[in-house]
């Protein structure tokens, strides 16, 4: 209560008033009661999120000038109650979160990040169109007309062939297919010629894509997670005429000859065939309608359906998505065809028990 009675300064000692005077003098001594009330509120606690203000007020009798009124001073100081403080620790879990999120968003830019610039894609959805459905056409007359009449021709029968037989035909197959996907790419993008830089690289040599193509490897057990949990969503259906039969049915003949043959034709050939169309053409030509991370997940997709089986689609647009993301950090064809090529090694061994 001292502290409010200082706040009211008394003024310097003068001679009395005149009557007048001292009826006004009156009249401002009968408002105390309300200014001293106004002191008193002052000094009480504020609401939340107000500001208390400190009294500290002096007498400055520097002068007679001076001495005619009292000067104030005022620290206003904020009074955080305990809502305050839960809002701040909100606030530092906030941004706690909104760090790991930065965190993540970095790694996800590094991880889809070209090494330099992007590809300059000289055609347009027309030629992409084109050369995908053609490759598909060719694929399936070169592997269900022209190699069986071939071989019709030249007085075989597939049928009738041994296990190493079917092995090599297999494997005639499969290199007719590629040489022939090869030919339609040459002859579609012949008028762009010569391409820009960046196109179908094969390069031994490079930054970091080896440890790209380990760290590919560690992902095969979720690979083949996805693949039960997929067999387990669809059921079996039955495969359609596209192509040769599969490497599975053939592989009980447990022929050491065969077995090699059928290895370089899932191992070699057919990484390398699908690398070329998937990676090498269909998702650096995207990248022209679509941020990057689409064309991986687009050429992703259109690589599991071109396998033509439902129980294999999910584990194979993740492969996809995972080879994507090592063809667009190096821009180099050869660090996806040999990650191609250990997969499905892993997945011919694991036949072979």
């Amino acid at each position: 209560m001292s502290a409010a009675c200082r706040s009211l300064a008394l003024p310097p000692l003068t001679p009395l008033p005149s009557p007048s005077r001292a009826r006004s003098s009156l009249r401002t001594v009968s408002s105390l009661p309300s200014t001293f009330g106004r002191s008193l509120s002052a000094c009480r606690a504020p609401r939340k999120g107000w500001k208390t203000a400190r009294v500290s007020c002096f007498m400055h009798e520097e002068d007679e000038e001076e001495t005619s009124s009292s000067k104030r001073e005022f620290d206003f100081v904020e009074v955080k109650q305990g809502g305050e403080v839960g809002e701040t620790k909100l606030e530092e879990s906030g941004k706690e979160k909104a760090g790991w999120i930065l965190r993540i968003g970095k790694v996800l830019t590094k991880i889809f990040t070209l090494n330099g610039n992007g590809w300059t894609v000289p055609w347009t959805l027309e030629t992409i169109v084109q050369v995908m459905l053609l490759w598909i056409a060719s694929f399936w007359f070169v592997g269900s007309w022209i190699i069986p009449f071939l071989a019709h021709a030249a007085g075989f029968s597939k049928e009738s062939l041994t296990h190493r037989g079917q092995a090599l035909y297999s494997l005639l197959t499969d290199v007719a297919e590629g040489l022939a996907g090869i030919a339609i790419l040459h002859r579609c993008l012949s008028r762009f010629q010569p391409l820009p830089s960046g196109w179908f690289q094969f390069n031994i040599k490079g930054k970091s894509w080896h440890l790209d193509v380990g760290l590919g490897c560690l992902l095969f057990p979720l690979v083949n997670l996805l693949s039960q949990i997929n067999i387990s969503m669809v059921p079996a259906l039955p495969a359609p005429p596209v192509g040769v039969s599969s490497v599975e049915q053939s592989i009980l003949a447990r022929d050491p000859v065969a077995m090699v043959i059928y290895a370089i034709v899932v191992s070699v050939c057919a990484p390398v065939w699908e690398e070329i169309v998937f990676r090498g053409f269909l998702l650096p030509s995207l990248t022209r309608y679509m941020p990057l991370w689409g064309s991986i997940l687009v050429s992703a997709v259109a690589f599991a359906l071109a396998h033509f089986n439902a129980q294999r689609l999910l584990p194979l647009v993740f492969l996809g998505v995972v080879m994507g993301v090592v063809f667009a950090r190096s821009k180099n064809l050869l660090p996806p065809i040999l990650l191609h090529s250990l997969w499905n090694g892993f997945v011919f061994l694991d036949l072979m028990k």
